[in-house]
């Protein structure tokens, strides 16, 4: 083979590590420190849009445990192979109670500016993995997290669902990055 044959060989080759490396890379990154995803359903209006594209990252929650407030996505408990994203409203041994449409964690009362006012009823049916409804007060198990949509009157969350164990939740939401006008951190 010519020098020039030898030259564009290895150029190619060059170009296929680089890519390769570069995938592996992403892969990493994406397995281990941030994932994207994409908002499906009206459940957390008018915090997150339908079609609003968040990064999820995975690194926090090895020392710490999530926190009321933090924006989280995690397994949806009827069904593995979706992920959903809530907000957690409280963590194990905090007690919810819902009266009047209005959320208490441990009797106080929440204020809730993300919910624009919409009532947080009791939800009167239940995920197939429960045996009966929700009732209230709910004390969250050791372990577990109570999370809630923000758009109240539009979301299968704990309420149906129950408290979701931590060992679920995937990542925490850090910021909307498309579309760029729905640009902000959470």
């Amino acid at each position: 083979m010519s020098d020039s044959g030898h030259e564009r060989l290895s150029s190619a080759l060059e170009w296929v590590l680089i890519i390769v490396a570069a995938v592996g890379f992403a892969l990493l990154i994406r397995t281990f420190v941030a994932e994207p995803f994409e908002i499906p359903s009206g459940s957390m209006q008018d915090t997150l849009e339908v079609g609003d594209r968040i990064l999820g990252e995975k690194v926090s929650y090895h020392f710490r445990s999530p926190q009321a407030g933090d924006i989280v996505t995690f397994t949806d408990p009827d069904d593995e192979g979706t992920t959903l994203i809530k907000r957690v409203i409280a963590t194990e041994g905090q007690t919810v109670d819902l009266e009047d449409g209005v959320v208490y964690v441990d009797g106080q009362a929440l204020s809730e500016s993300y919910t624009e006012g919409k009532r947080s009823d009791p939800i009167s049916s239940h995920a197939k993995g429960l045996d009966q409804d929700v009732t209230y007060p709910y004390v969250v198990p050791e372990g577990s997290i109570w999370v809630m949509g923000d758009n109240r009157t539009n979301s299968l969350d704990s309420r149906y669902f129950g408290a979701i164990p931590v060992s679920n939740v995937t990542t925490r939401a850090l910021a909307t990055f498309w579309p760029l006008s729905d640009w902000k951190v959470l």
